[in-house]
């Protein structure tokens, strides 16, 4: 991806940055730009030495949700005019929830419709101060909330919470977001990347294997039994036991920071 790319791609000390480029448009989703996120997710992939990656927005905002302005002249019978959602929008969402690294959503702005559920997928999400969460889909668009939204609002804020954000759009401060746990932090506008340092350089330092399994057991203990998830956790264990915990136990012992292996 150059530097026109609806999507910028870096990588530094094992931390890959992913920037939705949409300035102008507060990061406003295209299908253009969700092909270009799940490309960059792509490389994030095939790249072993990334250990974390990072999902941030250019300018003052973060992600303003779908791009309107090709629907505004659609009539109900034409087509989609970007193609299909599915196309890459829930590729996109998909390939987040599938890294095989842990992933950090760096809200530096506003986070609408779909860069609401985008924020919400990641695995540990900040935001600064003055940014907001607002689902606009039910009232503003007359549409379901997607990419993901109503899988995540319930499970993180509960069922009132889930359908007052969703039926009514009302603009949440990222200070409720975090009251609410629909986010891990809330930061001073100025603080947010040295929060997203401390936060990607505690994480380049674990295991990915250790952190996409404790997403996955987390995510299954809704709706599992307590003993099927009493099993499930043993499952995990039974292959980053041998993996990770003689390097966990000799750190700890040597009151050293452990070396874990990177990713196969």
């Amino acid at each position: 991806m150059n530097e026109s790319s609806s999507v910028l791609y870096e990588v530094q000390q094992s931390v890959a940055t992913i920037t939705l480029n949409r300035p102008e448009s507060l990061n406003a989703m295209t299908n253009g730009l969700m092909k270009d996120l799940v490309d960059a997710l792509a490389r994030v992939e095939t790249d072993k030495s990334v250990r974390v990656v990072v999902i941030t927005g250019s300018g003052r905002g973060f992600c303003a949700g779908a791009d309107l302005a090709g629907h505004a002249s659609a009539k109900p019978s034409d087509p989609e005019p970007d193609g299909k959602v599915d196309d890459h929008f829930n590729g996109a969402m998909r390939a987040i929830y599938n890294s095989s690294v842990p992933t950090v959503a760096r809200v530096n702005g506003a986070a609408a419709g779909g860069g609401f559920g985008l924020a919400l997928a990641c695995d540990i999400t900040v935001a600064a101060k003055n940014a907001f969460f607002v689902a606009t889909f039910g009232p503003k668009l007359g549409i379901v909330p997607d990419l993901g939204t109503t899988w995540n609002l319930p499970r993180k804020a509960g069922r009132a919470r889930a359908l007052g954000l969703a039926m009514l759009g009302d603009r949440i401060t990222a200070e409720q977001a975090e009251a609410w746990g629909l986010i891990w932090k809330v930061v001073d506008d100025d603080r947010l990347d040295a929060e997203v340092e401390l936060i990607t350089n505690k994480l380049v330092r674990t295991s990915a294997d250790a952190m996409t399994r404790i997403r996955s057991v987390t995510d299954a203990a809704l709706d599992n039994s307590f003993s099927d998830q009493l099993d499930l956790e043993m499952e995990h264990q039974a292959v980053l036991i041998p993996k990770n915990m003689a390097e966990g136990a000799s750190a700890f012992m040597e009151k050293r920071e452990p070396e874990f292996p990177g990713r196969n």
